[in-house]
């Protein structure tokens, strides 16, 4: 099934269901009234949820609407967590030659992971504000998943039973702002805003074959100003499967339900499959020309990220946002 949020109700929204083509929805009323109140009861409300899915793609309910994106809300709007990983080794590899250093023998058994900012995530239609244009304003296309309560310490093979939902985001940086943030030996702060997800969120089932490994084997389709910035496969070159992180994330501590998990951004060892950031691109131009040609992003550009199946339909809608001043 397919799952999202109109802007009503709260700063948590108001849950909807949503057809497989993405051109309508009925809003989940006496089942829950948030997915978060959805997911802290998955057990009882996903199998209501779903049967409410096949009455709305066969046509038989009275009260569905056609859907509008820009009425949508970030599918979960807030989230008690967020952790967001690197699991894109592709990506890792040649960020760390271009600067002359080698990737630790670590990086390649135990995931890179933080944690992301939670409090708020835009809807699919807001606009990515930043103050300024200094900043080094980048997209970052992921994979995102979301998990019911997952118990301190699984093994990856528990952690994949605690994946309920599927999505993507635009996990959003400022890249002039990170390297003195890490060079306090701290973590990101400032060079993270908020991020952008997806119109909706999907059960691993409704990908079908797509969904292998706790893979999304599907291309990461991202678009910059209508021309095409990149396509890398989701499913190739991710050293750590969504089950991995999960149990990596769950190490010390149990995750509640309705913790988002991501991927990283999606990088190939194949790079004229083009880039899903800013970063990756200027990083191939460093390797190969010995500086960076493309700038990072400015304001009025316009991002469209998406992952279409097999006969080109959307899967989770897409993201389309603008890059806007923030007044200040």
């Amino acid at each position: 099934m397919k799952l999202g949020s109109l802007k009503e109700g709260g700063r948590d929204g108001t849950l909807i269901v949503v057809s497989r083509d993405l051109s309508r929805a009925v809003r989940a009323t006496g089942i829950a009234g948030t997915l978060q109140q959805a997911l802290e009861d998955w057990e009882a409300a996903a199998p209501r949820l779903n049967a409410l899915y096949e009455d709305l793609n066969a046509g038989t309910v009275a009260t569905a609407f056609d859907l509008d994106m820009h009425a949508l809300a970030a599918p979960l709007p807030r989230a008690y967590e967020f952790v967001d990983g690197s699991a894109y080794l592709p990506h890792v590899e040649r960020v760390r030659r271009a600067r002359g250093a080698q990737v630790p023998e670590s990086f390649y058994v135990d995931p890179l992971m933080y944690q992301a900012v939670s409090a708020g995530f835009s809807g699919p239609r807001d606009p990515v504000k930043v103050v300024s244009e200094d900043y080094g304003i980048d997209l970052e296309a992921e994979v995102v998943i979301v998990t019911d309560d997952v118990p301190m310490a699984v093994t990856p093979e528990q952690a994949a039973g605690h994946i309920q939902l599927v999505g993507i985001i635009n996990d959003v940086s400022l890249r002039n702002l990170i390297p003195p943030e890490l060079a306090k030996g701290f973590g990101f702060l400032q060079s993270k805003p908020r991020s952008t997800l997806g119109p909706v969120f999907v059960t691993p089932d409704e990908l079908g074959e797509a969904w292998r490994d706790c893979k999304v084997h599907l291309p990461m389709l991202t678009h910059v100003n209508g021309e095409w910035f990149g396509a890398p496969e989701a499913g190739v070159d991710m050293q750590f499967n969504f089950a991995q992180l999960v149990a990596h994330a769950a190490k010390t501590r149990p995750l509640s339900a309705g913790t988002l998990v991501g991927s990283g951004t999606v990088a190939n060892q194949d790079t004229t499959l083009g880039a899903s950031c800013f970063a990756e691109r200027r990083t191939v131009e460093t390797l190969r020309d010995g500086k960076p040609s493309t700038p990072f992003m400015v304001f009025g550009d316009q991002v469209r990220i998406e992952m279409l199946d097999g006969e080109g339909r959307s899967v989770f809608g897409a993201i389309e946002q603008r890059i806007e001043r923030q007044a200040v």
